[in-house]
């Protein structure tokens, strides 16, 4: 039967009983059968004698997983397993117009300067790792309002106060997938993040890990980028952006 579904959520245009019991390798009067259930239960539409396509029942299940997802719930096991690896403070976070909040973490187990971001914490986008990664979704011009609207305010030394550099920041992160806070939101505090996308390919949260900047190893982008990734195939994910 999935190997049915498999091939008719391959096809753009409804299928004959030929052609799908070929490409599935069933003899065509088994597959006729269970195409036959299946249409019972209007997992498929019989469009014509021997055409079928996906029915719509699969879009009425799909729309009740997606209901009972919780971002969250899916994002734990990710998290966990990244902070064992990295014994380092790791933040789930979930953007609120021109900010960034801290909606779950799991802290360092290291006792020597922990960072601790308190849940309900937030920042604005520009001095937050994951922050940036939202700005490089909305593209240029939203970028540049978002520059004018908020001034770009500045909490340290470090914090990126222009839009040409910011650009340039946003550059950066486009090539590589993921995004750095260098002590830009918090003096003596770095941070990776990466972003997550739910089963349409949106941006929907962030997932990043904070450190001492002294602490912190730079080299483990692509290992938070891969746990984003991950979270992000929890929620229905493709690969593919919206």
């Amino acid at each position: 039967m999935m190997d049915l579904v498999d091939a008719l959520s391959a096809q753009r245009e409804p299928a004959s009983l030929k052609r799908l019991a070929a490409e599935t390798g069933l003899h065509p009067s088994t597959a006729h059968r269970i195409l036959s259930v299946m249409v019972d239960h209007r997992i498929v539409d019989r469009i014509e004698p021997g055409t079928y396509r996906l029915g719509i029942r699969l879009l009425e299940l799909g729309h009740i997983v997606k209901a009972r997802i919780d971002l969250r719930t899916e994002a734990m096991p990710w998290m966990q397993t990244l902070n064992a690896e990295l014994h380092e403070t790791v933040n789930l976070s979930v953007r609120q117009g021109d900010e960034m909040v801290y909606v779950e973490r799991m802290v360092s187990d290291r006792q020597s300067m922990r960072v601790a971001h308190l849940i309900g914490a937030h920042a604005p986008l520009h001095v937050t790792a994951v922050g940036k990664i939202f700005l490089l979704e909305d593209g240029e011009d939203a970028c540049r309002d978002y520059a004018v609207r908020t001034r770009l305010p500045g909490f340290t030394r470090n914090s990126i106060r222009d839009l040409a550099n910011l650009g340039k920041e946003l550059e950066r992160i486009r090539k590589v997938g993921y995004a750095f806070d260098n002590e830009e939101a918090e003096n003596g505090v770095s941070c990776i993040g990466a972003g997550i996308r739910d089963d349409e390919g949106r941006l929907v949260a962030g997932l990043s890990v904070s450190a001492p900047s002294n602490r912190l190893d730079r080299n483990c982008g692509p290992r938070v980028r891969e746990t984003a990734d991950a979270i992000s195939r929890a929620l229905g994910w493709n690969g593919h952006r919206a």
